[in-house]
């Protein structure tokens, strides 16, 4: 999990960065020209720097996400490695998440990848839908925004790759730039959370749908494969202490390498 690679790192940082600090402070002094550094020293201080540039490049700049599932289709599928913007939504303290320089805020169809409120230590990422104060509708498969419909246009048909079944393609525009969604038609979609989650009371669950008001600091989610994801119209809003970045490029996929790249 994310999380645990973090700490690990963490604490790795702090360990080799203590033996480098000792050595260069105390034990280099006392070596003379034909002494050799003890092996814990040798391994600490030379993994140092490299356990330094890996910890500040994954904490505030860029970090790896490997695709779990198909609830992005068509726009990720399971297998893609992506890569995470850390600094677009703000530069967070490592560990502790907390924002010390904010930059900027998510964007409806942004596609982020945050700490899944069920369980933080898990990473979860999803398409931005609903911002603080909207409402936000998905009703009889369609959503809208604070009483509007958003436009989708017909698209073909894809072929999701797990499941063996062509799904009905839209293009939806959510945000500055359209993006592409799958919705089964031919089904009824049960929408019901599966846990009291943090304001429960702004979502209204109906036969047709579900309903709710973003609260300010929160984000509304779901997947870009409608009637597959686990989204927000499960467990609720993602709060914006849960945030890790934007996901931007596709940098590999060893079953399909075409594919590398064509995420933005």
């Amino acid at each position: 999990m994310s999380w645990n690679f973090s700490l690990i790192l963490f604490v790795a940082l702090l360990v080799t960065g203590l033996v480098w600090l000792v050595d260069r402070l105390f034990l280099r002094q006392k070596r003379t020209s034909t002494d050799k550094r003890p092996w814990w020293v040798e391994y600490g201080a030379s993994f140092f720097p490299v356990i330094l540039f890996v910890f500040v490049l994954r904490s505030f700049i860029v970090e790896p996400f490997r695709i779990p599932s198909g609830s992005m289709l068509p726009t990720l599928q399971s297998g893609d490695l992506i890569l995470v913007n850390k600094f677009t939504y703000g530069i967070r303290l490592p560990i502790w998440h907390d924002k010390v320089i904010p930059i900027g805020d998510p964007a409806r169809g942004d596609v982020m990848v945050f700490r899944y409120p069920v369980d933080p230590k898990v990473d979860y990422i999803k398409r931005v839908v609903g911002l603080p104060g909207d409402e936000v509708a998905y009703l009889n498969k369609r959503v809208y925004l604070n009483g509007k419909e958003v436009p989708v246009q017909r698209d073909g048909d894809f072929f999701e790759p797990d499941r063996l079944v062509y799904t009905a393609q839209f293009i939806e525009s959510l945000g500055e730039i359209d993006n592409k969604i799958l919705v089964d038609m031919r089904t009824r979609q049960d929408l019901r959370p599966f846990w009291r989650f943090p304001h429960r009371d702004n979502c209204t669950y109906r036969t047709d749908g579900i309903i709710c008001t973003v609260p300010e600091g929160e984000y509304f989610m779901m997947g870009d494969n409608r009637d597959n994801s686990l989204d927000s119209r499960f467990w609720g809003f993602v709060p914006e202490s849960h945030i890790v970045g934007k996901a931007f490029f596709i940098w590999m996929n060893f079953s399909e390498p075409g594919r590398i790249g064509r995420f933005h």
